[in-house]
């Protein structure tokens, strides 16, 4: 066997172990990237803060089984609305549209079961599809028109505004005519007892609804293109993703989830009022879903945060409401949320960059 040569020699006598660098990162970077992975701990942690601030501030008659199921409540329809959103928000996209899909597709259910002497679920499922097809028409024009989403949404407000007001003569549907010819749109009004805790069907409807949409959006296909798309579309379109039809779906689907909420919304409030239209459930939907994490920039967030961002809007109005506080307290405060929340976000985004 020939002798090794000199530098076999040297080489096998030589220091095998590979270089490592430690990086030691401080407790603020920890939390950072903790943040960043779990976008659902911020909304999680501030509303605890605030159950506990309210708690101790109220006392015992605010952690009452009827006062926070109360809160879910009243955050059932801004929770669906809000789900629906955070699908547009997840593309870099924004809908200004949905609060008054919503309640056309409620005067439309009302009408086709009332009006019209349809069977009940006829007209649930005419509404859906209502709601469903608005969107649709969002997403043709965001997808294929390639129209800005705020500039699509914006006018398409003002049209299902309008449209409604034509349709409806501005005409309420009283509450009873309802119960007496379509209890099937009262569905979600449905109460039941869980020890002293009073929940109602709608409760139960939103939080399934976000639970399937949290399923979807992170275990399969579809939820980790609409990701993609909202990160980065071009990037998206380059790895083979079909970056308009998921636009298109992602558009429809809040439509139809919108919709839904009309049902909900029936079950909650009673009446059908086509001048619900004016009040501000697009902006309530929006807060939600900021407060919760999601951010505005697209790509990033959980639809988790988003059910907890409505929570901190209801638990923070109920518990104003308990003190005897100034209403504009609330609005002050919901500010603060906004901006502290999308300061957040940038401060968590710097993790990524």
């Amino acid at each position: 066997m020939a002798q090794a040569q000199e530098f076999e020699k040297v080489l096998s006598s030589s220091d095998t172990s590979v270089a490592a660098f430690d990086e030691h990162k401080s407790a603020v970077k920890r939390i950072q990237h903790f943040l960043h992975s779990t976008p659902a701990a911020v909304p999680l942690i501030v509303l605890v803060l605030a159950i506990i601030v309210f708690g101790i501030a109220i006392g015992g008659r605010f952690f009452s089984s009827y006062t926070l199921t109360l809160i879910l409540q009243q955050i059932a329809i801004i929770g669906i609305l809000g789900a629906a959103q955070t699908l547009v928000i997840l593309t870099a996209g924004i809908d200004l549209s949905i609060g008054v899909i919503m309640v056309i597709s409620a005067v439309i259910m009302g009408n086709c079961a009332v009006s019209y002497g349809m069977p009940s679920a006829l007209a649930v499922a005419i509404g859906l599809a209502a709601g469903a097809a608005c969107g649709l028409l969002n997403g043709v024009l965001v997808a294929y028109m390639k129209l800005p989403p705020f500039i699509v949404t914006l006018g398409t407000w003002n049209i299902v505004m309008a449209t409604n007001f034509i349709y409806s003569a501005n005409e309420t549907i009283r509450d009873t005519d309802v119960d007496t010819q379509a209890p099937l749109l009262h569905l979600f009004a449905i109460s039941f007892k869980v020890g002293t805790a009073v929940l109602t069907l709608g409760v139960i409807a939103t939080v399934l609804l976000v639970m399937i949409l949290w399923y979807v959006l992170n275990h399969t296909a579809w939820g980790r293109h609409v990701y993609a798309v909202g990160d980065d579309q071009e990037a998206a379109k380059l790895s083979g993703i079909q970056t308009k039809k998921v636009l298109m779906t992602v558009y429809t689907l809040a439509g139809l989830i919108a919709a839904f909420a009309a049902w909900v919304s029936i079950g909650r409030n009673g009446s059908i009022s086509p001048s619900a239209a004016v009040t501000d459930y697009n902006l309530q939907a929006i807060t939600a879903t900021v407060i919760g994490g999601i951010s505005l920039f697209g790509g990033r967030g959980s639809i988790l945060g988003t059910l907890f961002g409505a929570m901190i809007v209801g638990v923070v109005s109920m518990g104003l409401n308990m003190l005897g506080a100034d209403p504009q307290w609330k609005v002050l405060l919901t500010g603060v949320l906004i901006i502290g929340a999308v300061a957040v976000d940038q401060w968590i985004r710097k993790v990524s960059a």
